[in-house]
C-alpha cells in the first residue's frame, strides 16, 4: 500500500533549516516508503523468530509500503545462511553482508543505499513492543520531524531490566543532558528512524561504527537544530544481551570527547542556517529562590561536583589499558566538557557570547589542570598505590585546583560581554 502525501505547509526559516525539503513522496504501487535495517553479528539463534515476527507485524499492520533489511556485519555462525533462507521465502525481506563489524557501521551502509523516503533501525531481539513503530515512523513520513526514537526512560514507558544496567543507562543520558544540553531522554535504545534526506547528512558525518553511532546521531542532530520526536516503548531487556557494559561505557566516554571536539572546532555542523539559540534561563529556574551570589557559587560547586565525578569515573576506566597520562587526558576532556557546559546554562547564563568561543576558552583552561594533574598521577604512579590511590591524588589535585578555575571561569572564559 503506497502512502498518500500532501504537501507539507511552509514553516519560518527560523523554525525549520531551509535546506530540508519534504520527504519524497512514493511514487507507483511498489515504491518503498519505510525501510526498516536489523544489524546482526552472530544471531543464528535470534534472526529467524526476530524477522518471523516484524515480517507478520508488517503485513498486518503496517498502512505503507515497507521493506525489511538484514545486514550482517561479520558473523561466523549461520546467520548469513538462515537470512538468505528467509529473503528467498518472505517478500519484503533482503540479506546484505558487510566485512566491517559493527551495529554503527551496518546501519550507515544500509541507510545511505536506501531508496526509501524513511529508514529505521531496530534490534533483531525485538526488546521493543513493536506497537511503538507505527508512532515512531509516523510523523517522519507525515514530514513533521527529522529523526524519531524510542525511550525507555520518558514518561509512559513501561521497562523490564536489571537495576545495574537501569543505573548506567540513566546516569549516560544525565552526562548528556549535563554535559552537551541533551533534550531527548535515552540515547541508546535500539529502535530509531530518519528522514532518507536527514540520515544521509548524518551518517556523512558520524564518525563511531559501534554502539556509540546512536548517541554521535542524536547530538549531532540536536547540534544542528533538527527536530528528534520521542516515543514511549514498552522494553524488555534480552538477558543474552552481548554489549559488555564496562567496555561500551569506556568506549562512549571516548566517543563524547571526539564530539566534543568536533563541536568545538565546527566540524559537527551539516551546512544548515545557523538558527539563534533559545534564551538561557534564569539561574532562578534552576537554583529556586537563591540569587546573586550565592546563586553563583552554588551552580559552581554543583557543576565541579559533577565534572569532579566524571573526571575520577573516566581516569578509572580508561587506566585499565592506558597509562596514566593518557588516562588522565581522556577523563579530563570528558570532564571538561560536562563542567564547561554546566557551567554556561548554571553558573553563568547570560555571560560568554557564544557556545564555541566558550569551550575553546575552557579548552586552554583544562590543557593547564591537565599539565598539573597529569604530574600528580605520574608521580603517585611511581609508588604504585593502585588505581584507587592514584584516582585520589587526582580527586586531591583537582580539588586544590578549585578556587583557580573559579577565578577564570568568572574573569576569562565567561567574561561579561562590553
Amino acid at each position: 500500500m503506497a502512502a498518500s502525501a500532501e504537501a507539507r505547509p511552509a514553516t519560518p526559516a527560523e523554525a525549520r533549516p531551509a535546506t530540508l525539503a519534504p520527504p519524497p513522496r512514493a511514487v507507483g504501487a511498489d515504491a518503498t516508503v519505510v525501510e526498516i535495517v536489523i544489524p546482526v553479528l552472530n544471531e543464528e539463534r535470534a534472526l529467524e523468530g526476530g524477522v518471523r515476527t516484524l515480517h507478520a507485524y508488517l503485513d498486518e499492520w503496517f498502512p505503507w509500503t515497507w521493506r525489511i533489511t538484514v545486514v550482517d556485519n561479520g558473523s561466523t555462525d549461520r546467520t548469513s545462511e538462515i537470512g538468505d533462507a528467509l529473503a528467498a521465502e518472505l517478500p519484503g525481506v533482503q540479506m546484505r553482508r558487510l566485512d566491517v563489524r559493527g551495529k554503527g557501521a551496518a546501519v550507515k551502509a544500509a541507510w545511505r543505499a536506501s531508496d526509501a523516503a524513511v529508514v529505521a533501525y531496530m534490534d533483531v531481539d525485538l526488546s521493543t513492543d513493536l506497537g511503538a513503530l507505527l508512532p515512531l515512523v509516523a510523523p517522519l513520513v507525515s514530514g513533521h520531524s527529522d529523526l524519531a526514537i524510542g525511550t525507555r526512560l520518558g514518561r509512559g514507558a513501561r521497562i523490564r531490566r536489571g537495576l545495574r544496567r537501569e543505573a548506567v543507562s540513566r546516569c549516560y543520558n544525565g552526562l548528556l543532558r549535563i554535559g552537551f544540553g541533551a533534550r531527548f531522554t535515552d540515547a541508546a535504545c535500539g529502535f530509531k528512524a530518519a528522514r532518507a534526506d536527514v540520515a544521509g547528512r548524518l551518517t556523512a558525518r558520524i564518525g563511531d561504527d559501534d554502539w556509540f553511532f546512536d548517541t554521535e546521531m542524536l547530538l549531532l542532530a540536536e547540534f544542528n537544530g533538527l527536530r528528534v520526536h520521542e516515543v514511549a516503548v514498552d522494553w524488555v531487556e534480552d538477558v543474552d544481551s552481548r554489549v559488555r557494559v564496562a567496555r561500551t561505557a569506556a568506549h562512549n566516554l571516548r566517543g563524547l570527547a571526539r564530539t566534543a571536539r568536533a563541536m568545538m572546532r565546527g566540524d559537527a555542523a551539516l551546512g544548515l542556517p545557523e538558527r539563534p539559540e533559545p534564551a538561557p534561563a534564569h539561574p532562578d529556574a534552576v537554583l529556586g529562590r537563591t540569587s546573586g551570589r550565592w546563586a553563583t557559587l552554588l551552580g559552581f560547586v554543583a557543576a565541579g561536583l559533577l565534572a569532579t565525578v566524571f573526571h575520577t569515573a573516566g581516569y578509572l576506566l580508561l587506566r585499565g589499558g592506558l597509562p596514566p597520562v593518557p588516562a588522565n587526558l581522556g577523563g579530563l576532556l570528558l570532564s571538561t566538557a560536562v563542567n564547561t557546559e554546566a557551567n554556561r546554562r548554571w553558573t553563568f547564563p547570560r555571560r560568554g557570547g557564544r557556545r564555541a568561543f566558550v569551550h575553546s576558552r575552557a579548552a586552554l583552561l583544562a590543557a593547564l589542570n591537565w599539565v598539573l594533574t597529569s604530574v600528580a598521577v605520574t608521580l603517585a604512579a611511581t609508588l604504585r598505590p593502585g588505581r584507587i590511590g592514584e584516582a585520589c591524588v587526582l580527586l586531591a589535585v583537582s580539588s586544590c585546583l578549585v578556587t583557580l578555575r573559579f577565578s577564570a571561569l568568572d574573569r576569562w572564559v565567561f567574561a561579561r560581554r562590553g
